[in-house]
């Protein structure tokens, strides 16, 4: 295993600390946790599945991964979708984090994901003692052929969606090699843009009807207010599931069945995810509104659940003047050095501290 790097978010403290001085409280808008409750037939399904004295299916329920699949099929236009080419997964970070060593990455393969990413693909590479490459540009690479290669869209932190010609060439490229793709997901039914829809890397548009070499990863975390559930999913190629799945039989690592019913319960309803949507629309505009009046210029951010800011400054001084205002937002930094003049800002408060937060602006 590679060294790991500090953990960003500790280095935040100080800053709420100033922010927690604010008369009015704190705002955060920096780490993006849902707040809003978790469906009550959610719940229901969980209470009833309570009573679990056998232990679960690593591979999940069948109506759960019919759930899923019938999900995929209806609202991601994946006509393929598989129930027995999906997995549940202890929360997507889990996935993320342990991918590479589950797909036989180590010492001398090397794990590729976007300049500006999420910090636990970079993580997952040194777990496996992998290399991990952060580019933007595959042929950058040279002749030297990645184990597994990383897209996320949309992305996080910037919410930039890439368009379905763009996936095609990734595949493409990676299929001429015998490279996997990943492909993180979990904002896909987030999109805000209508000129920038997102789309799954296992569309048609995109993989032409073959599953071959990749995955899609998704959750259940943001969609349906189930971040404390850890619930999340890994569909696409039959084989590398199986794969997956046989090391994760080994190793324990089974979401529990009160949980499996909550989520089969989730993946078969659209409704609560369209009102859920309805709130972050509302509040991602009252937030983009005050944050541009207030001098800030928001790039990307056609979809996820961010603004992708800056005042063309270091990330660092625009955090500290936020947190003068009692507002937390995430450092572009956390997410590579391109991010260093940007800060991420969440509109997963609450509507009564979004308010608060665009008065203060």
């Amino acid at each position: 295993m590679r060294a790991l790097p500090d953990f960003p978010w500790d280095s935040v403290r100080p800053y709420r600390e100033r922010a927690a001085r604010h008369p009015g409280g704190v705002v955060d808008l920096s780490v993006g946790t849902p707040v809003d409750p978790t469906p009550a037939f959610v719940q229901e399904a969980l209470a009833k599945a309570s009573d679990a004295p056998g232990y679960p299916q690593t591979y999940g329920t069948p109506p759960l991964r019919e759930a899923v699949a019938g999900w995929a099929r209806r609202r991601l236009g994946i006509a393929q979708a598989d129930p027995d080419a999906v997995l549940p997964v202890i929360g997507s970070k889990e996935l993320v984090a342990w991918l590479p060593t589950l797909l036989g990455a180590g010492p001398g393969d090397r794990v590729v994901f976007p300049e500006l990413a999420y910090p636990t693909y970079d993580v997952g590479a040194r777990l496996a003692g992998a290399e991990p490459v952060a580019t933007d540009g595959l042929l950058a690479l040279g002749p030297a052929v990645p184990k597994i290669v990383w897209v996320n869209s949309p992305s996080n932190p910037t919410g930039r969606v890439l368009p379905a010609e763009h996936l095609r060439k990734v595949v493409a490229w990676a299929r001429e090699r015998g490279a996997v793709v990943v492909s993180d997901e979990c904002y896909l039914e987030f999109g805000w843009d209508p000129g920038h829809p997102p789309v799954s890397i296992l569309h048609p548009e995109v993989c032409d009807g073959s599953h071959e070499g990749l995955l899609a990863v998704n959750s259940l975390s943001k969609r349906s207010n189930m971040a404390g559930y850890r619930a999340g999913v890994v569909l696409g190629d039959l084989a590398l599931v199986k794969r997956i799945l046989e090391i994760r039989k080994h190793a324990g690592m089974i979401v529990p069945a009160p949980v499996q019913a909550a989520m089969t319960a989730a993946f078969q309803d659209d409704a609560h995810v369209d009102e859920q949507r309805e709130r972050y629309a509302r509040r991602r505009a009252a937030l983009r509104a005050a944050f541009e009046g207030h001098g800030f210029r928001v790039d990307h951010s056609e979809a996820s659940l961010y603004l992708w800011a800056t005042r063309d400054e270091p990330c660092w001084d625009t955090v500290g003047h936020l947190a003068d205002l009692g507002i937390i937002v995430g450092p572009g930094e956390f997410y590579g050095p391109a991010g260093g003049r940007h800060v991420r800002i969440a509109f997963t408060a609450t509507d009564e501290r979004v308010a608060a937060a665009v008065a203060r602006l």
